[in-house]
């Protein structure tokens, strides 16, 4: 069972994702949260597998709350719930953290895979759909976690996991995808975050669509 944590100041957004995950057998919603301050209390009481947090909160809003869990220690996959208005705090929500985005918009069958996909080590950063996201990741100057004064190329093999990284798929997923094995994937991935220069995958992500080697 996959147990989840709603954020937002919202009751009624709240009761809807509520309403909307109870429709999955697999997943649970076990805490809810109107601010970041009450939502760091939640979390740690209830140790949730994804946490789901609106970015536009009154008092401490999701920025805030991204940079608590960090400096908490907290590692928890957070999926920020955004309108298309909000470029630049997505943009703040990626470098501070988060696992990835959706917007409040979202069907059902969105919202379950997105659950599913941050519970299973993936990410959901999916340029396809977020052409004014890659315009603004483009546009402004991106921080990294290390000095890294050129790139290295990356081979086919890690474009494709780069690909599917972006697309939010977990390593057992692009395994199959690409028949390999799931050692092997690991290994690529570690590669493509060291040639870029990122830790984690959400932020390989965002500096290959800011190189625009993501097509």
């Amino acid at each position: 069972m996959i147990r989840v944590c709603v954020v937002d100041d919202q009751t009624l957004v709240r009761q809807g994702i509520r309403g909307l995950l109870s429709l999955a057998e697999d997943i649970e919603v076990v805490a809810e949260a109107d601010d970041g301050m009450a939502a760091l209390t939640v979390i740690e009481e209830t140790t949730p597998d994804v946490v789901l947090l609106d970015l536009r909160m009154p008092r401490q809003d999701g920025i805030w709350t991204l940079e608590a869990l960090r400096e908490s220690g907290i590692s928890v996959p957070v999926l920020v719930l955004t309108t298309f208005d909000d470029d630049e705090l997505v943009l703040r929500a990626l470098r501070a953290g988060a696992r990835g985005y959706l917007l409040k918009d979202v069907t059902l069958e969105q919202l379950v895979g997105a659950v599913r996909t941050l519970a299973s080590g993936g990410t959901l950063v999916q340029p396809a759909i977020t052409d004014r996201l890659l315009r603004a990741v483009r546009s402004r100057e991106v921080p990294f976690d290390s000095e890294v004064t050129r790139v290295e190329d990356l081979t086919e093999r890690e474009l494709e996991v780069l690909r599917l990284l972006a697309s939010g798929y977990a390593n057992r997923e692009i395994a199959e995808a690409l028949f390999l094995a799931e050692g092997t994937v690991k290994n690529h991935v570690s590669s493509v975050l060291l040639k870029l220069g990122t830790r984690d995958r959400t932020r390989a992500v965002l500096r290959a669509l800011h190189l625009g080697l993501l097509r």
